[in-house]
């Protein structure tokens, strides 16, 4: 299989295991296109690789993934939304819910790949950056990792879904009504990930999980992700997101959404994320020690 070209990550192996990298570093690794379709493509590509037994994602920089990118209103998704540079709704709930042209079903690939994928978060993890993360099978976060969905409060809705499958019904709820954050140790008492720890160790910690994974058979690995993600899709998770995309399109085009994103064309995004956010107290508007470390940064 020819070696793909990517513009928006990065692609490389070590023995058995295969890291994918988010690479938009100086954006905080926001998603724009083509990186669902070229997250897509690597996972294919991982997935061919007989070599590979497991796959790490990750972020460059200061961040894991800052969510989609809604600094011009979502003007570089173009005509897979608009008709004549007006919201197109038929176009939306299409880009939605299309396994070929979902970013959200895009993303999904890590979930449907036979492989194990572990998903290694620091810095910011937020909006559709953790939609992302959560499809993968392990998260490890760095403790002082930002956790969270903002659009709860407003320009969205849950996409992947999988804050509400990871979650119990107690927890889901007050945060899909709050949108308050987890830092990565928070999210790892919850259980909303699987462990957290100091960022100097967060690398090694990842490495020594796959190093683990990758000494048990691929047959093996791949049938025991095959029946929990079963179990798991015969509790509706199909159906959550059909949903959970297609209100995210109805959200992003409320009157209340409109003017946001208005605003955040004109004035900045950090003008609209500091009215929203500023009266909790939280994400950008947080205290030092609720943000992440800016001199955590992964190096590729």
């Amino acid at each position: 299989m020819p070696a793909p070209t990517f513009e928006t990550l990065l692609y490389t192996t070590d023995g058995p295991v295969a890291t994918v990298t988010l690479n938009r570093p100086e954006h905080l690794n926001t998603i724009v296109p083509p990186m669902p379709q070229e997250l897509e493509a690597a996972i294919a590509r991982a997935t061919y690789d007989t070599t590979v037994k497991v796959i790490v994602v990750r972020g460059a920089g200061r961040a894991f993934c800052a969510g989609y990118d809604f600094g011009d209103g979502f003007k570089h998704w173009g005509e897979a939304l608009e008709t004549d540079g007006r919201w197109d709704p038929g176009k939306d709930f299409v880009m939605a819910t299309a396994p070929q042209i979902s970013p959200t079903q895009q993303f999904m690939s890590v979930w449907r790949c036979p492989k194990p994928v572990i998903a290694q978060v620091h810095g910011w993890c937020v909006g559709g950056g953790s939609d992302f993360a959560l499809c993968a099978d392990l998260v490890v976060a760095s403790e002082d990792a930002v956790i969270g969905t903002p659009y709860s409060r407003m320009w969205g809705a849950y996409l992947s879904g999988m804050w509400l499958y990871r979650l119990g019904l107690t927890k889901a709820k007050e945060h899909a009504l709050t949108g308050r954050p987890f830092t990565g140790r928070e999210a790892a008492d919850v259980e909303l990930i699987n462990r957290a720890v100091p960022f100097a160790q967060l690398e090694d910690t990842v490495a020594a999980l796959a190093a683990d994974l990758a000494r048990i058979p691929s047959s093996q690995l791949a049938a025991q992700k095959l029946i929990v993600n079963q179990a798991y899709e015969n509790m509706g998770l199909a159906s959550t997101q059909t949903l959970g995309p297609i209100l995210d399109g109805l959200m992003r085009n409320t009157p209340d959404a409109l003017a946001f994103i208005d605003r955040a064309e004109r004035e900045g995004v950090r003008a609209v994320v500091t009215e929203r956010d500023g009266a909790f107290g939280d994400y950008s508007q947080a205290p030092p020690e609720r943000r992440p470390n800016p001199e955590h940064v992964i190096v590729p």
